[in-house]
């Protein structure tokens, strides 16, 4: 994930913040006059203004243009993978849906889950599942919009679910060592893998703990009198769709590839054509005619989107998938922010915003503190997570070693804030994702992603009271 480097003059403080306080401020007035429509085109034009600000930034400071493209190119290839995550979730989507896997998800749901212990039982499951995958991504596109459904279906905000699955999927991405993230952390850093988790343990439980808590608050002011109709709603999706707990044979399959460390692109692929097989075994009565018209309706539905009307109006909302087309407005707002993030990269903004970060004070606190505002700014800057991870890594892996701090003390902290922060970003590349594959907008869930911003709060408050620091060297202090 690293671009390319150059060795230019070294940019000011104030000119590396004309280009993310332009940024801020246009974005801020888009969503003002846009609203919610903002993600869907406007604020990724907005974004290659940025990117020109930071052009003519770099103009002045004699930086090739050519060398600019270069690293835009370089940080739009880096987002590849992620981008055919995105066209194969929108596909998987769809396909379950058709096949009647989500609506059994639904349904099962619907009749198994208290509605009082919902959000913490989103937590755990999300949880759960991201443990075992590894991914974040992956929960959020298979348990997570079944759980988004049934929420809906129960009449729960769907800010509150998506932030409990987020909260729950981000907990087992930073624990799980099939993770990337976590991976990536503990290598900038010098950490082993295994260490680095067992460190994480200090903050992340009691993150969860809080986060818990305060989902078990929200959930118990849910009225059950809400759900009181689930029975018409039950009704209707057996309607609708031929549900049987053998449908559930996909999404385990899945899973269980992911777990045995299957790339995730085929996994996904595979959920999707196992999703349109099912369909025409279990869906006789919405895949119907000759092979042709069973044809054309699957693969219009896994590419351009499905709608299936049923009885409930609740249904209606809850039976649409866009397919891989419905993924294109995210597509395009992950393309735009890496125009973005690459400018600001390739003219030293980055690199010069860190050190700045690095040099407001020389206690332990203020070094912890430096790297988690580091990760914070590159994830609103960089809009990639990875670059959260890496550019603050390489950063202040001397500064830890030079305060006798073990190389843990640096994994722990970039995971706790530039891994989980990355979706509280809308034009960063998770907040960018989860908005879309969730349908829920980034500015609805933000309140309720609760482990995301107590994390970075977290080992701030470790760090002040200097518990778990652990040392190179114990005899020092």
């Amino acid at each position: 994930m690293c671009s390319l480097q150059r060795n230019n003059p070294s940019i000011s403080l104030f000119a590396a913040l004309i280009p993310l306080l332009g940024l801020i401020i246009m974005l801020a007035f888009n969503v003002f006059v846009f609203g919610d429509n903002a993600i869907e085109g406007s604020n990724q034009f907005i974004l290659l203004l940025g990117g020109v600000m930071a052009c003519i930034v770099g103009y002045f400071y004699k930086i090739p243009f050519s060398f600019m493209i270069e690293n835009i190119a370089t940080n739009i290839k880096s987002v590849s993978g992620s981008i055919l995550i995105l066209l194969l979730v929108g596909s998987l989507a769809a396909s379950w849906l058709i096949s009647g896997i989500i609506p059994a998800m639904i349904y099962y749901g619907i009749k198994l889950i208290n509605p009082t212990l919902f959000l913490p039982t989103a937590v755990i499951i999300s949880a759960i599942v991201s443990l075992a995958t590894g991914s974040s991504w992956t929960t959020s596109a298979t348990i997570g919009i079944a759980l988004i459904a049934i929420g809906k279906a129960m009449d729960i905000s769907a800010g509150m679910v998506a932030g409990a699955v987020i909260s729950g999927a981000y907990f087992g991405d930073k624990l799980s060592p099939l993770s990337d993230t976590t991976n990536l952390a503990s290598a900038m850093s010098g950490a082993s893998l295994f260490d680095h988790i067992r460190y994480m343990l200090i903050t992340t439980v009691p993150s969860l703990i809080v986060t818990l808590i305060v989902f078990s608050i929200l959930s118990s002011s849910i009225n059950s009198g809400t759900i009181a109709g689930t029975s018409t709603i039950l009704l209707a999706i057996e309607r609708s769709f031929f549900i049987t707990p053998w449908l559930f044979i996909v999404p385990v399959i899945v899973i269980g590839m992911i777990i045995y460390k299957v790339s995730p692109l085929i996994a996904l692929f595979a959920g999707t054509l196992l999703g349109m097989c099912f369909s025409i075994f279990f869906q006789p009565m919405l895949v119907s005619g000759d092979f042709f018209s069973q044809y054309k309706f699957i693969l219009g539905s896994v590419t351009t989107g499905v709608s299936i009307e049923s009885s409930h109006i609740i249904l209606n909302d809850l039976f649409m998938s866009g397919g891989m087309e419905g993924m294109l407005s995210t597509i395009w707002l992950i393309i735009c922010a890496m125009v973005f993030g690459g400018v600001m990269e390739s003219i030293g903004a980055l690199i010069k915003l860190s050190s700045f970060l690095l040099s407001i004070g020389d206690s332990i606190f203020s070094l912890f503190a430096a790297t988690v505002g580091s990760c914070l700014t590159i994830n609103l800057t960089a809009s990639d997570q990875y670059l959260a991870i890496v550019v603050p890594g390489k950063m202040f892996s001397k500064a830890y070693k030079d305060h006798n701090l073990a190389p843990e003390n640096l994994s722990r902290t970039l995971e706790d804030s530039g891994t989980v922060t990355s979706v509280l970003v809308p034009w960063n590349t998770c907040g960018a994702y989860q908005s879309s594959v969730l349908g829920v907008g980034v500015g609805e869930y933000f309140i309720y992603a609760i482990f995301n911003y107590v994390s970075p709060f977290m080992t701030l408050l470790f760090a002040a009271i200097h518990y778990k620091i652990k040392r190179i060297n114990p005899s020092v202090e």
